[in-house]
This record gives C-alpha cells, sequence and structure tokens, in this order.
C-alpha cells in the first residue's frame, strides 16, 4: 500500500451535465470498489451521487441524493479526493465509485454536507462539471 496518494499531478476532467435528477434514498446499499481510482473517456457518460455519510473505498453507502449524469468531454482519472463542480457550485469530494450498472455507467459517489438533489441545487441541463485534484 501507498503510503501518499501516488499521484502527484493530474488534468482536471471536464463534462456537462446531461441529466438533472431528483430523488433521495435513505438505504440504498452502494457498494463501493476498494480502488481510488477510475479512468473515464472522452464521451462516456456517468452519474453523480452524493451522500452526507462518511464513506471510503471498500465501504458502503446508504444515504444518498442524486444529482445527475454527466457527459466526460475530457477524460483522464478520477480520484478519492477530487473536488466536484457544477457550473460554480462546490458538489463536494469524491469518496468512492460503485459498478452496480456497469458496463452502462459508473456511479461516482460525491461527500457534502449538502444533502440536495440536483433538482433541489437548482442545477440546469449543459452546466459545465469538473473534477479537480485536491491540493
Amino acid at each position: 500500500m501507498f503510503k501518499e496518494n501516488p499521484y502527484a499531478l493530474k488534468k482536471e476532467i471536464n463534462g456537462r451535465l446531461v441529466v438533472v435528477l431528483r430523488g433521495k434514498l435513505e438505504k440504498r446499499g452502494l457498494e463501493l470498489i476498494s480502488s481510488i481510482s477510475r479512468v473515464v473517456k472522452q464521451g462516456e457518460i456517468h452519474e453523480l451521487i452524493v451522500t452526507t455519510q462518511e464513506a471510503s473505498p471498500g465501504g458502503t453507502v446508504e444515504r444518498v441524493a442524486y444529482i445527475g449524469f454527466v457527459e466526460i468531454y475530457q477524460g483522464g482519472v478520477i480520484v478519492v479526493g477530487d473536488g466536484v463542480y457544477c457550473g460554480e457550485q462546490y458538489l463536494g469530494q469524491i469518496v468512492g465509485f460503485e459498478e452496480t450498472h456497469m458496463p452502462n455507467h459508473l456511479n461516482l459517489v460525491i461527500r457534502s454536507d449538502d444533502f440536495s438533489s440536483g433538482l433541489e441545487r437548482g442545477l440546469e441541463l449543459d452546466m459545465k462539471v469538473i473534477f479537480k485534484q485536491r491540493k
């Protein structure tokens, strides 16, 4: 195991919101994979899900709010701890990945204190989504 994050430098990943979701679940049972990173490719579409739970790779997330689906315009590597932004809003930090719907799409799970869906946050189609490495 690494003593520190091996991703010293990496490019931001850019995309656009193609679906805005509504809805929340208290007992979703998302089983996060143990990997701290996933590659996302240009043109892929993945789901953004937020939780207020403390979570990490290999853990289970129950409490979720659905944000939306993002189409990746500039691919790269998303790593646990990356910040996620939609328009001017900070959505939170990536805490893990869930593969229930693969190969259709990957669930990108975000930790936030704001337990609101995409609709409740006022998100709109075509808003820019950015995944940024934390400093």
